[in-house]
């Protein structure tokens, strides 16, 4: 049995004011009996990809750096595992969303580079509402699973959810938990008319990951609306976790909280033993899926 949290809050134009807040929120949940704790997307900053403006670039770190170094030491003070997702400036000068796995001890375990990177355009304006690729190179170190004292892990983030390929290969790498940390919201002009739609595929697509791969889900969501062009955003938080049946054990709301669920990693192996869709998977079938398109 293993205590997980989900930390929602309203991203900041101010660095400083995210990171406090991550770290209270942290503190809350491992006082609330969370041993693995997840951050939203771009924690330590608002979700500049509204816009592309080269000044952005400056608020990206090295990893570790200073906004992980504090993130370790709330880790090492709370015993928990954290995963902390920031804007990582690489050695070589590229940049990534990234997503970094602290252990109890403060320890850097790892991290994830997001793989799949969006740029959204909308009926509503000739600019896109998110341009990551101005700011995101791929993700490069693959899709992982990592060990820790509390259960298996594996972390994509936020545009990864859509694809069953990556929580597939997560899962196959050993995960028992999938974590999707994620600035996910509404374009205002477009909330009437699409945005039940908008959440609700969000939401079962996570779940369906759950089914398909007999594991946690954990998608951890922004709230609160940002300010950009076209109206800027309003992040609809809602995280949640399900089960490895794809039931809803625990549902976050629209404002900042800490969502706790306490998992039974016993039920993953359940599941697979019951419903045992990666025991028959036809690989040897499925080469072309390495291909865009089939003609």
């Amino acid at each position: 049995m293993v205590r997980i949290a989900g930390v929602q809050f309203v991203g900041n134009a101010d660095k400083e004011t995210n990171t406090r807040t991550a770290i209270r929120m942290v503190r809350e949940a491992a006082d609330r009996g969370a041993r693995i704790i997840c951050l939203p997307e771009l924690f330590s900053t608002m979700y500049f990809c509204v816009e592309t403006r080269r000044e952005y670039f400056d608020w990206a770190e090295p990893i570790p750096g200073p906004t992980i170094d504090r993130m370790r030491e709330v880790a090492r003070e709370t015993g928990t595992v954290l995963i902390a997702p920031i804007f990582e400036r690489a050695p070589d000068g590229r940049y990534f969303n990234s997503a970094t796995v602290i252990g109890p001890d403060g320890h850097l375990i790892g991290k994830y580079r997001k793989s799949s990177i969006p740029l959204m355009d909308t009926a509503q304006s000739a600019e896109p509402r998110g341009n990551e690729k101005f700011y995101f190179t791929p993700g490069d170190l693959g899709f992982r699973t990592w060990p820790t004292r509390f259960g298996k892990l594996g972390v994509l983030v936020c545009w990864d959810q859509w694809y069953p390929e990556a929580a597939r290969l997560t899962a196959m790498s050993g995960a028992q938990i999938l974590f999707y940390p994620t600035a996910i919201g509404w374009l205002p002009a477009e909330k009437e008319e699409h945005g039940a739609q908008q959440q609700s595929a969000w939401e079962t697509i996570q779940r369906s990951h759950g089914i398909a791969n007999g594991v946690y889900v954990c998608a951890v969501n922004r709230v609160g609306h940002e300010d950009g062009p076209t109206g800027g955003l309003e992040f609809w938080g809602d995280s949640f976790v399900s089960d490895p049946g794809g039931r809803l054990i625990a549902k976050g709301g629209t404002g900042e909280e800490v969502l706790t669920a306490t998992l039974d990693l016993r039920k993953v192996d359940e599941s697979r033993t019951h419903w045992p869709f990666l025991r028959d998977r036809r690989i040897d079938a499925y080469a072309d899926i390495t291909k865009r398109y089939l003609d």
